[in-house]
Formats: C-alpha cells, structure tokens, sequence
C-alpha cells in the first residue's frame, strides 16, 4: 500500500452518497458541518447538468445541507471551463436546461444554430426531435461534438430515463461522430474541480457510490478514493471490476472523523 498525504480537500458525489431518492443520507449533515468548521475546500460534484449550482443549493438547504454555491462543481460548469480554456469566446448549439446554458453564458460562449463551433448535449427532461435533428445536420456540417456526461439512464419515481449517454449514441449512429464527454469518470472533471479549489490530487480525496463513475475518475486523476454502500455499487458489485477504491466504507457518517 503507498502511503499517502493526509488529505487537505475533499471531492464528494451528491446522489447516493449525501442524498437517496430525495432524502439527505444520514451523517450528511453532520459530515458537511464538519467541512464547514474545520474550513476544508471541498466541492459536492454531479453529473447532472440541469440545475445551476445556485437551484442545487437551494434545493439541499430545503433537505438541511448547508452546502454554499461556490462549493457546487456541475458537468456543465466543467464543459464550460473546458471550452473556455479550449476555444474561447466561441458559438454553440446546446441542448439541455438552464444549468448548461447558464454555464456557457458566464463562460463567455454566444448560442446560435447558425454554424456553431460545438454542439453541445446535456441532460432535459424534454429531449426534442425537432433539436436533435438540428444537432446532427450542424454535427454534419462540421460543428465539433460535446457531451456533458456519460450517464446512459437517469432516475425518476416511475423508473430510469434515457439521460445524456444514451442520446449521445442517437446522435452518433445518425453522424458517424462520437462526442468528448466532459464529466465522470473522464478525470478532466475532477482535475478542474481541484485546480477550482487550488487543490492537489495527492492531498485530496474523492466519495463516490458508482465504481464506474466516481471511483474510476478519483483514482485516474491520482485522488485517494472511498465508495460508500449508500448508493448504486454494493459490496457484492466490486470485484467485477478491474480496479477497486482506496476504501471501502458503509455511508458518509463513516468519514466525518476524517475530515
């Protein structure tokens, strides 16, 4: 086992690990208290790119979690801050809610459907024929492809629902062209969470529910990395994969003592 640096900030998934279906996990409160007194950076990250950090604030505060805005890291605010340090200033056609566009504004993007440098495809709850269509005759005229996330399905109360991953794949088979996918596991999410925090990944620790997702981008943005049982990933699930957390823990209660 390498030893490793007492860890400074902490990186922390919000569904499944300090919430479940709607409710806050118990020892959230407590472990997001802690953060706070003890002044650790910290960022609570989703793949989810609907919501602006500002509605995700509001909406763990109604469930007692006091998480301020600038402590948010979104998909889309890392497909922003991707395009910003890639192209910046550029055009895009973007498909999903407000916390995408919200994002590519304050990045200084222009939204257009008029020969658009990227197509950009994030998480809605009412993907359109009609915006697809779009998207993959500007995808065809030569508009680069951007994904906010991998995620194939979503949840909601009556089941999972097609979510950006899945649509991605239309796309693709309609276009010949695969989309870079900005948010977990590609690290790049991670790493420009922790350059947000002017952390170091050697120092820094990722919690996640999803050994796909969570555990693959912490360990391959070199973080130490704890997978709690609280979510999708049960005990029974890891050795099906290739690679394993640093830790392995029952909820997030178990960390509060770290911090």
């Amino acid at each position: 086992m390498i030893d490793r640096k007492p860890i400074e900030s902490w990186l922390t998934d919000m569904d499944g690990v300090l919430i479940h279906e709607g409710v806050p996990v118990p020892g959230a409160d407590a472990f997001i208290k802690r953060l706070r007194e003890t002044g650790r950076p910290f960022l609570v990250l989703t793949n989810n790119s609907i919501y602006t950090p500002r509605d995700l604030h509001a909406r763990l505060s109604r469930m007692g979690l006091d998480v301020p805005v600038e402590s948010i890291w979104t998909s889309a605010l890392a497909t922003a801050k991707f395009l910003d340090n890639q192209h910046p200033g550029g055009t895009a056609y973007a498909i999903g809610e407000a916390g995408l566009t919200t994002a590519l504004h304050d990045a200084g993007y222009v939204l257009t459907d008029t020969d658009p440098d990227f197509v950009i495809l994030g998480e809605t709850r009412t993907y359109s024929f009609e915006a697809l269509t779009k998207a993959i005759r500007l995808i065809n005229d030569g508009a680069r492809f951007i994904a906010t996330n991998p995620d194939n399905t979503g949840p909601s109360p009556e089941g999972a629902l097609p979510a950006t991953g899945s649509v991605a794949a239309l796309i693709t088979k309609a276009t010949g062209k695969d989309p870079y996918f900005i948010g977990k596991p590609n690290p790049l999410m991670m790493r420009t969470g922790l350059n947000a925090l002017g952390a170091h990944s050697e120092s820094s620790a990722m919690i996640g529910d999803r050994m796909d997702t969570d555990i693959l981008a912490g360990l391959e943005a070199g973080m130490e990395t704890f997978l709690v049982l609280t979510g999708v990933t049960g005990t029974a699930d890891i050795d099906q994969y290739p690679f394993r957390p640093t830790n392995v823990v029952d909820s997030i209660a178990d960390l509060v003592d770290l911090v």
